[in-house]
């Protein structure tokens, strides 16, 4: 019992604090650039929605804004079984710009991308979801990526505006704490997905995803990367969010982790001698999956470790579950909310980890649920559960 509970305990430790201290040595000693350069490429923009029209509207006008030349653009939304106002909404937009509007059965985000997949022209594609709005020079600034050769698929930074309250303050810094991470994959070659409301990729390089696909921002991407091209992170590509609600977050968590499991089977390379970054996905990726059944396993070891460690064990974990379990009771102005935040944060998230099994047993469909923001902005429903499953 010794011996799984210290194992358990250390695989945590590397996961959370060893894995990004060695991530940051290896970056800081081994950097490969991106040469980046004015380039006049053809561009498809790809809007995936589902009854979108409380978004659509001022989407596409952030779409309009961008500073890159309209005669290179062309914007196809496709509808994935829209049944509100979202056709009329994009109507009024295209005599202006040229944009389709592609209407399909709802058969799931895959299948809306790859209706948009067939019908694209551009040498690039750019990915974005229907809510966040867009830097105007977020696109000039991932196109510019492509004039490296080495460069497959540039993904650009979500920003989640400041939230309300410490719950979702704790979200937006474990978002800043993945965001580092992402950072320095880049640095060092690539990342292991994009951030699916902002990234672009060489149209050569796509193909069509499996219907059901949960991560596409995972992979499309990884099938770049699995050509030989890189994957890179540019922070000078911004789009805009605002927080979600933390029960929000456990479901796209849920729904991301699960399709970790699912892009492991798609590319089972992934954790073989294949990925030149097999080490970093094993440490990033699937570290995180297996987090919380190392933690199960060291709460069941702890009980039997000879006393007094059993109950100093024991009495740790409990003490640390407690506090996130009385989060929810605490008011804001409260300074124990400083600590008990955070920590009910990491227990959902270790929760929705715990979850994602179900991919095993539950379709994949069923993993799909409508995020919503912060109550602060409305409490509105978001056609498409926010992006970022890097």
């Amino acid at each position: 019992m010794k011996a799984v509970f210290l194992l358990s305990i250390a695989f945590c430790a590397y996961t959370v604090f060893g894995y990004p201290l060695l991530l940051g040595l290896l970056a800081r000693r081994r950097t490969r650039g991106v040469r980046k350069a004015s380039w006049r490429a053809t561009v498809s923009v790809i809007l995936p929605v589902h009854n979108g029209e409380r978004w659509i509207g001022a989407k596409l006008e952030s779409i309009k804004g961008l500073h890159y030349p309209a005669e290179l653009v062309e914007i196809l939304v496709v509808s994935d079984g829209s049944t509100d106002g979202t056709q009329e909404i994009v109507q009024r937009f295209a005599s202006r710009s040229k944009l389709v509007y592609m209407a399909v059965p709802r058969r799931g985000k895959a299948a809306a991308l790859n209706a948009a997949l067939a019908s694209a022209s551009g040498e690039i594609l750019f990915f974005t979801d229907v809510r966040q709005e867009l830097q105007s020079d977020s696109l000039a600034n991932l196109i510019a990526c492509f004039a490296d050769p080495e460069v497959g698929v540039a993904s650009g930074e979500l920003v989640i505006h400041d939230g309300a309250g410490l719950e979702e303050a704790s979200v937006g810094l474990y978002w800043r704490y993945e965001k580092w991470i992402r950072k320095q994959l880049s640095r060092l070659d690539s990342v292991m997905g994009a951030t699916g409301c902002i990234y672009a990729m060489r149209r050569k390089l796509a193909s069509p995803l499996p219907v059901g696909t949960l991560n596409d921002d995972m992979y499309l991407p990884l099938g770049a990367f699995f050509q030989g091209y890189r994957i890179i992170f540019d922070e000078s590509a911004l789009a805009f969010d605002h927080p979600t609600q933390l029960a929000s977050e456990f479901r796209r968590k849920v729904r991301t982790l699960a399709g970790v499991y699912q892009i492991i089977g798609q590319y089972p390379a992934l954790i073989g001698p294949g990925n030149r970054m097999c080490i970093h996905f094993l440490s990033h990726k699937l570290a995180r999956l297996l987090m919380p059944w190392a933690m199960v396993a060291a709460a069941i070891a702890s009980l039997g470790l000879p006393s007094p460690w059993n109950l100093w064990a024991a009495g740790t974990q409990a003490a640390a579950y407690a506090l996130a379990l009385i989060d929810t009771w605490l008011p804001e102005n409260l300074p124990l909310k400083r600590l008990t935040s955070p920590m009910r944060t990491f227990t959902v998230l270790m929760a929705a980890s715990l979850c994602a099994v179900s991919i095993l047993v539950v379709p994949a469909p069923v993993l799909w649920t409508e995020s919503r923001i912060s109550a602060e902005h409305g409490k509105h429903e978001d056609p498409g559960p926010k992006s970022g499953t890097m």
